[in-house]
This record gives C-alpha cells, sequence and structure tokens, in this order.
C-alpha cells in the first residue's frame, strides 16, 4: 500500500481562511440580496471550513462567524420591537451601522491573516 499524503500548501490555507471575511464584507456592501443570503450560504462555507486541515483555516472561519452571525442576531430585535414604518425610513441607519461594525473587524482580520506565517499542512485521512 503506497503512502502518499496530501499537503495543504500555505497559500492555500490563507486563501481559505480570508473567504468567510470576504462574504462578510459582501454581504455588508451589497446588503440586498446578499446580507440574507450570506445568512444561509455561511453556514454551509463555515461547516466546510471549521475542520479544514490546517487548524489556523478553522480558527479564522469561527471568528467571522462570530463577527457576522452576531450582527445579524442583534438586528433581530432591533427590527422586532421596531416601529412599523422603521424599516421603510430608517433601513440607510441601519445598513451604515453594520456597516460600521463589520468592515472594520473584516479588514483587521484579513491584515492579521495576511501576517501571520503559514505552514504546509499534511491531510490526514
Amino acid at each position: 500500500m503506497e503512502n502518499n499524503p496530501q499537503v495543504v500548501t500555505a497559500d492555500s490555507a490563507r486563501k481559505t481562511a480570508k473567504f468567510f471575511y470576504y462574504g462578510n464584507l459582501l454581504s455588508v456592501l451589497i446588503p440586498f440580496p446578499i446580507f440574507i443570503l450570506w445568512f444561509g450560504a455561511g453556514i454551509l462555507v463555515y461547516a466546510m471550513l471549521r475542520h479544514h486541515p490546517n487548524p489556523r483555516v478553522g480558527y479564522y472561519t469561527q471568528i467571522a462567524t462570530y463577527h457576522y452571525y452576531g450582527l445579524a442576531g442583534g438586528l433581530v430585535p432591533i427590527l422586532t420591537f421596531a416601529p412599523g414604518d422603521f424599516f421603510a425610513n430608517w433601513w440607510w441607519a441601519l445598513w451604515i451601522v453594520c456597516v460600521v461594525i463589520l468592515v472594520p473587524l473584516s479588514i483587521r482580520e484579513l491584515l492579521r491573516i495576511n501576517r501571520e506565517t503559514w505552514h504546509d499542512t499534511v491531510k490526514s485521512h
């Protein structure tokens, strides 16, 4: 039996670690319909990347989901208890708050990913 381990390159792991942050940025910069679609697609991306062979990819994916789903979860009580015309008249203010929260967090983490030293990882079967 031949033992030929597959290797995940450092460059590939770095790019993969950034994926959820790119989704976060798109979801607030193009909120309709990306923010809502990313809510479901993000779950799939998290499930695929959380247990990546390189544990740092999983770590950064987990932090990105905390940022996005924390923000999305915070919108639930705001929109639930807001007056009836709040979303129609104040959607732009809510959008600006989301951008101000999620964009700096995502950029900070993308910079951290770029500064980190990444190593090749051998996939275990």
